[in-house]
């Protein structure tokens, strides 16, 4: 397994880039709006990668952080999705936003992605509804105390908001108190 490649871009083509590092070059799909194609050539960069491993081909996947990764991996769990659906998924936004839009059961959001249809979309949401988790859970696969967490998502849906959406509205802020939690998901509502 490899865990990341550290190298310079030598090249760039739609879908991969080519990392070399000590004379040897890796060729590695990204992201359509992964960071790696604003690279020059001999910038060097680090890709955290997911080495898939099939009969007839070996290829490497790459990401500019953890938690990229992290979500190329829980989309793969979906029955149906390979590597190539759950890179194509990751390059309609960041992970926050995909991540929020599976809590939010946006199928259209999810439909965005090439060659990604409205079954397949509904099939991601199903499930991962459930699964989706702040990025922090993700990448540590630790749970984060999160007693003020789940008393600040009591309080929004005291405001009206579904569970889906209290829990969206506080993905990715990071707060010691119950207040916090809520000041923070309302200034970013």
């Amino acid at each position: 397994m490899i865990y990341y490649v550290k190298g310079k871009i030598k090249d760039r083509m739609p879908g991969a880039v080519a990392i070399e590092n000590n004379g040897v070059a890796f060729l590695v799909n990204v992201p359509d709006n992964s960071t790696a194609f604003l690279a020059k050539e001999n910038d060097e960069i680090t890709l955290y990668t997911s080495m898939i491993v099939r009969e007839d081909d070996i290829s490497l996947y790459g990401f500019t952080n953890k938690e990229s990764l992290a979500l190329f991996k829980l989309l793969q769990t979906v029955s149906g999705i390979g590597a190539k659906a759950a890179l194509s998924i990751l390059s309609i936004g960041s992970v926050d936003a995909i991540n929020n839009a599976i809590a939010n059961e946006d199928i259209a959001c999810i439909q965005t992605a090439n060659g990604i249809g409205k079954k397949t979309a509904q099939r991601v949401i199903l499930e991962l509804k459930d699964k989706v988790k702040t990025i922090t859970e993700i990448v540590h696969n630790t749970p984060i105390d999160n007693s003020a967490k789940k008393a600040a998502i009591d309080a929004l849906m005291a405001l009206g908001y579904s569970k889906q959406e209290a829990s969206a509205a506080l993905v990715g802020i990071d707060a010691d108190t119950t207040e916090e939690y809520i000041a923070k998901a309302l200034r970013n509502k």
